[in-house]
Parts: structure tokens; C-alpha cells; sequence
């Protein structure tokens, strides 16, 4: 039987203006967008890379047919492009880094 070794996430950020945010999920980063539902903290995961958010769920234990498809407007051009995002409440939202770009 073949052990699993725990994979870590990869690394997603957090901007300080939405803009910033948005073209790094553009460009294939991971972007951490935080905000507050129903007045619950929450966080939206994006980017228009599918298999980097998909490795980022299964690292966390997210089951793939939770990623959600939504084209997005690139800020940058106004055109509607690809993207993907995780729904992160309760325990799978990640902590406040202070390191992030605020």
C-alpha cells in the first residue's frame, strides 16, 4: 500500500486594491479576495488557472465540484475571461497573514 505525504497548498495573496488583486488571478496567481456575507467573514479564492485551484482544494480537503466557474473582466483589457474561485468560510478560511499586501 503506498503512503500519501501531506502536499502543503500553494501560496495564494492578498492586495490592497481590488485592481492589483484581480490582474495577479489574471495572470494565473492565486488571489485571495476577503469581504463579508451575510455579515460572515468569507473569502473568494480566484484565478483564471484551474489546475492550480484545484490543487490548492485538494490540499486543503475542498471537493473538486465545489470550484466554481465565473468569467471575469480583465481590468487591464474589459475583456470577460476564464476564471475559477473556492468559497472559503469557517475553518477553511485561512488566517490574516501580516505579510500580506494590504
Amino acid at each position: 500500500m503506498l503512503s500519501r505525504e501531506a502536499v502543503p497548498p500553494p501560496t495564494y495573496r492578498e492586495f490592497a486594491r481590488r485592481r492589483d488583486g484581480m490582474i495577479f488571478a489574471m495572470d494565473g496567481g492565486l488571489w485571495l479576495h476577503r469581504h463579508l456575507y451575510k455579515g460572515e467573514p468569507m473569502a473568494h479564492l480566484v484565478s483564471t488557472d484551474r489546475d492550480l485551484l484545484l490543487r490548492y482544494g485538494r490540499a486543503v480537503g475542498l471537493p473538486d465540484e465545489r470550484l466554481q466557474y465565473k468569467p471575469l473582466k480583465d481590468p487591464r483589457t474589459g475583456q470577460r475571461r476564464p476564471a475559477w474561485h473556492w468559497d472559503l468560510v469557517r475553518q477553511l478560511l485561512p488566517p490574516r497573514d501580516r505579510t500580506a499586501e494590504r
